[in-house]
C-alpha cells in the first residue's frame, strides 16, 4: 500500500474532521483526527497495523506497547502480526504507568505504537516508562504524525501518514479570535 492509500483509508472511515477543536496537547486546530472512527473498522485497522508491523519486522520486538485507549487496539493488532506480546500503559492522574501486572523485563526489545502524534508528549512518556524498566526500544510506529515533522524521538520512527495541520495556542487561535466556539467531538455535554 502507498501513503496515498493510507490517507484514503483515513478519509473513507470519516476519521478526518474539520471544525474548531481543543487537542489533548491543549492546542487548538481546525482539523481533528478521530482515530476511533477508523478503529471501529477492524479490517481497515488491520491493514494499517500490518504496515507498521512489516516496517519493524526485522527489529524482532518481544513486546509492543501502546497507551490506553486507542493504543490498546493498535498494540494488540501490531503484536499479532509480529507474533509477540502486547501490553498497554494507562494514565493515572498525570502519569502513564503499567498496571494489571504488565511490565517490561530487563533487556526486552520494545516497539512503541500510538495513534496520533501532535507534540509527542504521550510517546515521550512511554519512552521514559520503558527505559526505566530496562526495555530496549527498537522503534516507534504511529498511524498519523500531525506534528509537521517537529518531533524527534531519538529512535527509529515510522509514521504511516504525515499531516501538516497547523495548531495554535488558545490565545493565538484564529477561530477563537473570531469567537467561533469549540466543536464537540461527539461526547455528550463536553467539548
Amino acid at each position: 500500500m502507498t501513503v496515498e492509500s493510507y490517507e484514503n483509508i483515513l478519509k473513507e472511515s470519516g476519521a478526518v474532521l474539520t471544525g474548531h477543536f481543543l487537542l489533548t496537547s491543549g492546542l487548538h486546530s481546525d482539523t481533528y483526527v478521530e482515530k476511533f472512527r477508523l478503529l471501529q473498522f477492524p479490517l481497515l485497522t488491520e491493514k494499517l497495523c500490518k504496515a507498521i508491523a512489516e516496517n519493524f519486522a526485522t527489529t524482532a520486538p518481544h513486546v509492543v506497547v501502546g497507551a490506553a485507549t486507542g493504543g490498546i487496539i493498535l498494540s494488540h493488532v501490531v503484536a499479532r502480526f509480529l507474533s509477540c506480546r502486547s501490553i498497554f500503559a494507562e494514565r493515572e492522574e498525570t502519569s502513564l504507568l503499567f498496571r494489571r501486572g504488565f511490565k517490561i523485563e530487563e533487556g526486552e526489545r520494545v516497539l512503541i505504537v500510538d495513534d496520533v502524534v501532535t507534540t509527542g508528549g504521550s510517546i515521550f512518556e512511554m519512552i521514559d516508562l520503558v527505559v526505566k524498566q530496562g526495555g530496549i526500544i527498537v522503534g516507534i510506529g504511529v498511524l498519523i504524525d500531525r506534528s509537521g515533522g517537529k518531533v524527534n524521538f531519538g529512535f527509529p520512527y515510522f509514521p504511516l501518514v504525515k499531516l501538516d495541520i497547523p495548531t495554535f495556542k488558545p490565545d493565538a487561535c484564529p477561530k477563537c479570535l473570531q469567537g467561533i466556539p469549540l466543536t464537540s467531538r461527539g461526547r455528550t455535554g463536553k467539548k
